[in-house]
Parts: structure tokens; sequence; C-alpha cells
């Protein structure tokens, strides 16, 4: 079993050093440090900001969430036994949060040509050495802890979310992408897709404290860029209209929520905070802060709300279902009026 600590470190701060985390998590000889110098910053937060929306952790103190998840785990094998062996294996044998998600993902992951061992040796490679990655994992896991009221606890999130474990390990993906290592980061895609049912493209940018809610059924393209802070429900899309070549994909702002079976397509600017409703058509810009819904999608109010993603609160009342539903039942393809308009008010 690979990057597994022989010892146990109760109370051990959050290691800030990729070199000392490496050295606790040996990896193969002939693996070199990554670096992802090609990645844009336009999507990630001054450390700064990402602390006031997400109380997690600060650089060079102790990793409040690691802790949070240790404590749930010993707690879990205290209630059911059965699952001790489990517990010490995913959680309790490792020294830190990166170590214990690449073996939760490396085993959902395997199959009979891809080993766990391997895949574990991948993931820790990338995540020790990236900085970002080890902000993210955590934003994200606060993200679905805050706003997914099926969350139960960390631990939850970390063994059984597959929404998480997809988008940590598209992290790893975009980061072999940026390092020439192509084949490598659309395999992992590919096996995501089967194991998971999300598709991401390894190109794509997403930023953090994204909470992919379920995540069945959810497409990015390779030029789409998602901002940080977002939430995609299951089945959304962010896909190209298959006529463009080059930068053919959706950029979601920050705080945006798309609601499930949504699906937008083109190279077309979803603006901050804004919202999308569920089982939309989206072919047009969306403007900051508004409400689009229908097929295809139209402005249908502003939002009173910074960052709908963070609340959860699908603005879909009946009434303005009802407005939508009329409006699309009302334009038929040639303009004309329907006359049984009255019956579906009614």
């Amino acid at each position: 079993m690979a990057c597994l600590s022989r010892h146990h470190h109760h109370h051990r701060s959050w290691l800030t050093s990729p070199d000392d985390m490496l050295q606790r998590c040996p990896l193969s000889a002939h693996h070199h440090r990554l670096r992802d110098d090609d990645a844009e910053p336009i999507y990630l937060p001054s450390l700064s900001s990402a602390y006031r929306i997400f109380p997690v952790y600060a650089m060079g103190a102790p990793d409040p969430i690691w802790k949070a998840v240790r404590d749930e785990a010993k707690l879990e094998a205290e209630k059911e036994p059965i699952l001790s062996s489990f517990l010490y294996a995913s959680i309790l044998a490792h020294d830190c949060l990166e170590q214990a998600l690449a073996f939760v993902v490396a085993n959902r992951l395997q199959n009979p040509t891809l080993l766990a061992t391997q895949l574990m040796d991948i993931f820790c490679l990338v995540i020790l050495h990236d900085k970002a990655i080890q902000r993210s994992i955590r934003l994200d896991v606060q993200a679905l802890k805050d706003r997914d009221p099926a969350c139960l606890s960390y631990c939850s999130a970390l063994w059984y979310t597959k929404g998480y474990h997809a988008l940590q390990v598209h992290r790893v993906a975009h980061a072999l992408w940026h390092q020439g290592r192509k084949v490598l980061a659309l395999a992992l895609q590919s096996r995501v897709s089967e194991v998971f049912g999300v598709d991401i493209h390894p190109a794509a940018k997403i930023g953090e404290g994204i909470l992919l809610d379920h995540g069945t059924g959810v497409v990015i393209g390779e030029t789409a860029i998602v901002g940080n802070r977002v939430s995609l429900m299951h089945g959304v899309t962010l896909g190209g209209t298959g006529k463009e070549i080059g930068d053919r994909h959706p950029k979601v702002g920050e705080g945006a929520l798309i609601e499930a079976s949504a699906t937008i397509l083109g190279n077309i600017k979803i603006g901050e905070g804004a919202m999308i409703a569920a089982g939309s058509l989206v072919l047009k810009d969306v403007p900051p802060h508004c409400i689009a819904a229908g097929i295809p999608a139209k402005v249908i109010s502003a939002l009173q709300e910074h960052d709908p993603s963070l609340t959860m609160k699908h603005d879909a009342s009946k009434d303005l279902f009802t407005h939508v539903a009329t409006n699309f039942i009302d334009e038929k393809p040639n303009g004309a009026q329907n006359p049984d308009r009255n019956e579906v008010n009614n």
C-alpha cells in the first residue's frame, strides 16, 4: 500500500512543505517535481479572499479539516466496529488530507490494468507539489459541507461523494495536462467518466470552493472556465455548439448557481452571481446577478443575493416557473399565440 504512514501523530500540525510531506510519502524514483506554469490564475482568488468566504484553514497553522476528518473517523470506528479496518486504511493510517484523499480516490478508480498503488502514487506526486490544489481540496470539501444538507460530515464527503472525487481527480489531470502528460490526463478523465459519470476535460479551468452536487451527468468542455464558489447541480452541461473551433465553451462567473439539467452551449458568459434555472438551454450571455430560465433561456428577473451558489436558494418559485412555462407554450415557431393559454393559467 503506497503512501501510508508507519506511525500515528494525533496532534501534528498541517504540513506546509511539499518536500517534508514527500519524505513521509515516498514516491517512485523516476517522478519529478510538477509545476503548472501555464495555468492562468484568473479564476483563483487571493488567499485572504478565500479565507473570508471559507473559514477553513490558514497556511502554517493546524489543519482543522483534517483534524475533523480524523475525529469523525475515530468516532465512527467506535460506533461501527465492522468498519474499523476501512476507517483505518482510508483515514487513520494517513498523515494528512492529501494522502487520505489520494487513497480513497485511487481505490475507487482502480481497474486490473490501472492499479490503486499506481494511481495513488500519481495523485500524491501532483497534489503534494501544488499548494493551489492543496487549498482547493479543502475549499471544495468545505463548500460541500456548507451547501449540501445531505452531507453529514467531512468524512462522508471524503469517502462517498463522487462529485467531490471527480473534481479532485480533474485537478490532478489538469496539472498533468499542462505538464505535457496529456495521454495520462485523458486516461484519468475517461476513468472518472466511467466510474463517476462525470466528464470534465483536463484542459478545463475550474476555480475553488466548487460544489458538484451529486455530479451525475455533469459535462464540462475543454475551453470552459468555471469561477470560484460556483455550484453545479447534476446533469449540467457546459458544452460547445458543434460549429465552433478554438475557444468554444462557456465561461461561468464566480458565485453562479447552475441548476439541474441546465445546458449552456458556446463561448458565452454567465455573469457573476447569476442563476440558471433547472432544465434551461442557454445560448446567449447572462448578465451578473440575474435569473435565466427557459428554452431558449431568457433573463426572468434580477437576484437580490450576491452569490446564490452559497445560499443554494433556488429562486424557482411557483410564480416564476408558471411565468416561464406560460411564455414557452405561448411562443410558437411562427409567432402565433397559443389559443389554449387560458387553460394553462387555470
